[in-house]
C-alpha cells in the first residue's frame, strides 16, 4: 500500500486514466487561477498601504508646516522684544501722571514733563513689554507696525473732528484752569 492515493484508487478499479488527467488538469486550472488572484489581492493591500502612506505623508507635512509657523512666530516675537529693549527709553519715570487706555483699561504712567509732552505729541509711544509698558520712540513704533507688531503697541488716542469756528467761540466763555490735565 504504498503508492499516492490515485494510484490505490486506479488499482482498486475505481478511476480510469482519462478520468485521472482530467481531475489532475483541473487541479491545476484551479492552482493557476489562485495564483493570478492572489496578486490582486497584494494589488489591493498595496494600493490601501500606498493610500495609508501618501495619508500619513500628507499628515506630517501639514504638522510639520504648522511646527515651523509656530517656530517663526516666536522668532518675531523675539525679534520685536529684542527691537523693544535695544530702543526703549530710560529716565522717564517722573511724577506727572499719564492716562491712557490699554484695551479698555484705562492706565497711569508716572512720567517727566519732557516725556509727557512727547507723548501727547505722538513723538512717543507706549509699547506693551514682559507684563509692564515701555516707551519707545515714534520711529521704532513705526518699524515695529511694519513688522507687524500692533499687538505690542498701544494705539494711539483717535482725535475727534476738529472744532468749528462756532464751537470754539462756544468754549471760550468756559476757562480750563491751568492745573487740569487729563
Amino acid at each position: 500500500m504504498a503508492g499516492t492515493l490515485f494510484d490505490q484508487l486506479k488499482q482498486a478499479g475505481l478511476v480510469d486514466d482519462k478520468k485521472a488527467q482530467q481531475v489532475k488538469r483541473e487541479k491545476h486550472q484551479q492552482r493557476k487561477q489562485a495564483k493570478g488572484k492572489q496578486p490582486s489581492r497584494d494589488d489591493a493591500a498595496s494600493t490601501r498601504a500606498a493610500k495609508a502612506a501618501a495619508q500619513k505623508a500628507e499628515r506630517d507635512r501639514q504638522l510639520n508646516r504648522e511646527r515651523q509657523q509656530q517656530l517663526a512666530d516666536k522668532a518675531e516675537q523675539a525679534a520685536l522684544r529684542q527691537m523693544i529693549e535695544a530702543n526703549r527709553l530710560s529716565g522717564w519715570e517722573g511724577d506727572l501722571a499719564h492716562h491712557f487706555t490699554d484695551g479698555k483699561v484705562i492706565k497711569t504712567l508716572y512720567t517727566t514733563a519732557d516725556i509727557r509732552a512727547r507723548l501727547a505729541a505722538g513723538r512717543v509711544r507706549i509699547a506693551r513689554c514682559d507684563g509692564g509698558y515701555a516707551l519707545l520712540p515714534s520711529v521704532t513704533a513705526e518699524k515695529i507696525e511694519q513688522r507687524g507688531g500692533t499687538d505690542v503697541l498701544i494705539p494711539l488716542p483717535q482725535d475727534t473732528a476738529p472744532l468749528t469756528d462756532e464751537d470754539r467761540e462756544y468754549y471760550a466763555k468756559f476757562e480750563v484752569p491751568d492745573d487740569l490735565i487729563w
